[in-house]
């Protein structure tokens, strides 16, 4: 089997397919989280607290070897850290909302089997001795 047949098929399978227009809508689906984060909620959340822009947030460090100021950008990771908690819960929400209308129907009320022919023949058995 040569190695582009072996390629082919293995690319050709569902779960690979799948996958890539996962990665694809996931990283669609990031971007405009981020952009929610980035450009709506923060600006807003920064307004609250005192017209703050968190990316600029940061605590010095002192300088280093080179001269330049080590800076502690610990804003910029709220707002990641933030963005996260939005990405989470939206995608939480919608696996939810996905598995709500994938439930599997309920399976048909089974009739029960007839019991095997020795308990039948024991059954008759029972009821004879009772009668004599």
């Amino acid at each position: 089997m040569s190695i582009l047949k072996e390629f082919r098929e293995f690319a050709m399978r569902g779960n690979v397919i799948d996958l890539a227009v996962g990665v694809v809508i996931g990283s669609a689906f990031g971007k405009i989280v981020s952009s929610l984060v980035g450009d709506i909620m923060m600006p807003v959340l920064g307004k609250a607290v005192g017209s703050v822009s968190f990316n600029e947030l940061g605590t010095s460090l002192g300088a280093g070897s080179d001269g330049s100021e080590i800076i502690l950008k610990w804003g910029a990771f709220l707002q990641t850290l933030f963005d996260f908690t939005i990405i989470a819960l939206a995608l939480f929400l919608a696996i939810k909302a996905i598995n709500r209308i994938k439930r599997p129907e309920p399976a048909p009320a089974t009739v029960a089997a007839p019991p095997p022919r020795n308990e039948v023949l024991l059954e008759e058995i029972r009821d004879l001795l009772k009668k004599n």
